[in-house]
């Protein structure tokens, strides 16, 4: 005898982008689109009671053979709230079969919550979580989704677009678009690819170029540059996220100081986990007293430019050769 399908689903856990295609799909396979929106109800789980929620999920489907009601943040707001949950416990498991009803959470649901037990104990329940990938299973995660969409990519090219874009699934998606779009399936993504069309990849070489300074490797500070200069950037701009670099690294050295971890360091600036780890290892190659030395030597390249003192790109030649040198 076939297993009868649920009637209530929790999809819970913090990546959004999984979560939010698979509630589409779902939505796909109850019926043609403008049926479906025509029989589906979404609820504000902050503020819906259980009598609202009971009224929409009672409600006959009209001209078809589902009901989908959608509610958002029920259960975490109704963790602490025990005669509420009793109640909406009883309720699930006499739901109409013609109701599929989805309880949406921003957030995994500790084991221990009533509503997620129940729904991994019965029938009529469905569980699944949606954790994001972590940084190291995300290039696996890219080489997955640019298969989905018909194309392939190298391995160091899943890694660099990891790298430049981060854990930001949803964007990571429209930039994997963009490039199989670009090859056509007709090869593999590469790298140059990314570097090429990927707008955060050329953002992403500044760390190369101050991680060449801090080692003092003039060659391949210089190599850097010109590869920013040839790829179109403005000596200007370059200089600009040259000094925003610093700027950022004399801010961490200090965090540093206070015991600041690369977790904290990202929350405190307000800027994406993966610079804040970059910027965390960096800092290890300055000195204070050398970042601020830096610092005070980018604002007078800055005004030698402006001032026709000397021309933007032999300035910024010149400086890197300078910055590699000092000790």
């Amino acid at each position: 005898m076939a297993k009868p399908a649920p009637t209530f689903y929790v999809l819970h856990g913090a990546d959004e982008f999984t979560r939010a295609e698979t509630l589409a799909d779902f939505k796909r396979r109850l019926g043609p689109p403008d049926t479906v929106d025509l029989n589906t109800t979404i609820l504000d789980g902050r503020k819906t009671t259980l009598a609202e929620l009971r009224h929409a999920c009672d409600a006959i489907p009209f001209l078809a053979e589902k009901r989908l009601v959608i509610v958002e943040g029920l259960l975490a707001r109704a963790a602490s709230q025990r005669d509420s949950l009793v109640g909406l416990a009883d309720y699930l498991l006499r739901l109409p079969k013609t109701t599929r009803l989805v309880f949406v959470e921003d957030k995994v649901l500790p084991a221990s919550h009533p509503i997620l037990k129940l729904a991994r104990e019965e029938a009529q329940g469905y569980v699944k979580q949606f954790d994001p990938p972590d940084a190291k299973a995300l290039p696996k995660w890219i080489a997955d989704r640019v298969a989905k969409h018909g194309g392939e990519i190298e391995p160091q090219a899943a890694a660099q677009l990891a790298a430049v874009v981060g854990a930001d699934l949803r964007l990571l998606d429209q930039e994997i678009v963009k490039l199989v779009t670009y090859t056509d399936g007709e090869r593999p993504i590469t790298a140059a690819d990314v570097d090429a069309l990927v707008p955060y990849a050329q953002a992403a070489v500044i760390f190369d170029l101050v991680d060449a300074l801090g080692q003092r490797d003039g060659r391949t500070a210089a190599q850097t540059l010109h590869r920013l200069l040839d790829a179109g950037e403005h000596p200007l701009g370059l200089l600009a996220m040259i000094v925003r670099q610093f700027r950022l690294l004399i801010q961490v050295k200090e965090l540093k100081v206070g015991g600041a971890n690369p977790q904290s360091i990202a929350k405190t600036l307000g800027i994406h986990p993966f610079p804040a780890g970059k910027l965390h290892s960096q800092a290890t190659h300055f000195s204070a007293a050398q970042l601020e030395a830096i610092y005070r030597h980018l604002l007078d390249t800055d005004v030698a430019i402006k001032s026709g003192e000397i021309e933007a790109e032999v300035a910024l030649d010149l400086l890197v050769a300078e910055l590699a040198s000092s000790d």
